[in-house]
């Protein structure tokens, strides 16, 4: 029988920037818990895509888990509310953000303004926040933003949010945040104007900060969010370089702008390259987390709970981290991936196969050996207030619902 997903990944090596997607983190001196330990056991059953499937052990076990690991590096430290701390720097963000997109055409502004409304979860700017401020006091400064770091703050949220735009578009999606989609309320042809609209009043900012290498690490996450939809297209044959493939688009897709705004946030206030690496590497460690806790979701989490439709990556022909795991013990996935689930009864089958399978365990084992590696990296940095924040928002990853 072949070797379950989780250890061939620990060989697998997929270069991306010039660094590894995963890294054997055995040698880090954290011994990894069982797959039943991080499940809680096996999942219940669920009759099909649009039931939920009780996670309350999973967050349990995680949320001990990476509290421990937490304890282990940090024994004399009270890890702190990212969102607390982030919140005086961040209480402006969408408002900043409508100025930059202030336009006279009524139609166009109430496009550019709908996704930012305040609803939404603010992740990214608040660990560019978080990360901008424990460098500021790693490099011997007060925490205080400096203006160019909260500038990427805000242009990493329109990126993000022009990606949505987007994506909504060709994924035909109707639902976003709990409420209709742009391309829903105004049509294909206008969302994607809007979304160009956001992606130019981002660059124009980017310009404004002055520093042309923030703006070519940041022109990288936009060429990675193409490269990615582009890979998300396509599959492969081989199973183990399925999940590579999977792997490497979920960091150009997610994970990059997180990675590469972090790493802008550092290159303004640090000449080390090895502190840019610290804080690239937290960033690209988290995103990949998110994406597989995301992709757990879309499995684990009714819609009412998601904002949007359960299942969707499968009725969209997504093979995702439960499926490539699920594939091991079911074999039969294999072509109603290659066929993008594309016949009658694959979604509902592969579902079935997903739940009955340790496929959800495995995909958040992984993502918990992600976070390790986060937390192990921004403990380089000198000890503060938004370094422990920094630590403790890999465990809110790993057990947020939504």
């Amino acid at each position: 029988m072949a070797a379950p997903l989780w250890r061939q990944c620990q060989r697998w090596i997929v270069s991306s920037a010039g660094t590894r997607l995963l890294e054997p983190q055995w040698r880090y001196g954290v011994r990894p818990a069982s797959v039943s330990a991080v499940s809680g056991g096996r999942a219940s059953r669920s009759s099909g895509p649009g039931d939920e499937l009780s996670l309350q052990p999973k967050q349990r076990v995680l949320q001990g888990y990476t509290s421990s690991l937490a304890r282990n590096i940090h024994s004399d430290a009270k890890l702190k509310d990212p969102f607390t701390l982030a919140q005086k720097d961040l209480a402006s963000l969408y408002d900043d953000i409508k100025k930059e997109l202030f336009v006279s055409k009524e139609e166009l502004k109430s496009l550019c303004d709908y996704y930012f409304d305040g609803k939404g979860k603010a992740i990214r700017p608040m660990i560019v926040v978080l990360m901008a401020r424990a460098l500021n006091i790693h490099s011997n400064r007060a925490g205080d933003l400096l203006p160019g770091q909260r500038a990427v703050a805000m242009i990493s949220e329109m990126i993000h949010t022009a990606s949505l735009v987007h994506d909504d578009v060709i994924d035909g999606s109707d639902k976003r945040r709990g409420k209709r989609t742009i391309n829903n309320v105004w049509g294909e042809r206008k969302a994607i104007l809007a979304g160009d609209f956001i992606l130019s009043a981002a660059s124009m900012a980017l310009a404004r900060i002055g520093n042309i290498t923030v703006v070519k690490v940041l022109s990288q996450v936009i060429e990675d969010l193409v490269r990615g939809e582009f890979m998300q297209l396509g599959s492969k044959e081989n199973e183990n370089e399925r999940f590579k493939h999977y792997l490497e688009k979920t960091f150009k897709k997610t994970a990059s702008l997180i990675a590469n705004s972090c790493k802008a946030v550092s290159i303004l206030v640090n000449s080390d390259p090895d502190v840019h690496e610290i804080a690239y590497q937290y960033g690209k460690n988290v995103g990949i987390a998110f994406q597989l806790v995301d992709d757990v979701l879309d499995f684990t989490t009714g819609a009412s709970q998601l904002g949007k439709p359960s299942a969707a990556d499968l009725k969209l022909g997504l093979a995702t981290g439960p499926v490539l795991f699920a594939c091991q013990q079911f074999p039969e996935l294999h072509a109603m991936i290659m066929r993008r689930f594309s016949s009658k009864g694959d979604v509902a089958q592969a579902w079935q196969y997903v739940i009955q399978s340790d496929g959800v365990q495995q995909t958040n084992f992984l993502a918990q050996r992600y976070c390790q590696e986060a937390i192990r990296q921004i403990s380089m940095l000198r000890p503060s207030a938004e370094r422990e924040a920094l630590i403790r928002l890999t465990e809110m990853v790993l057990t947020r619902d939504k």
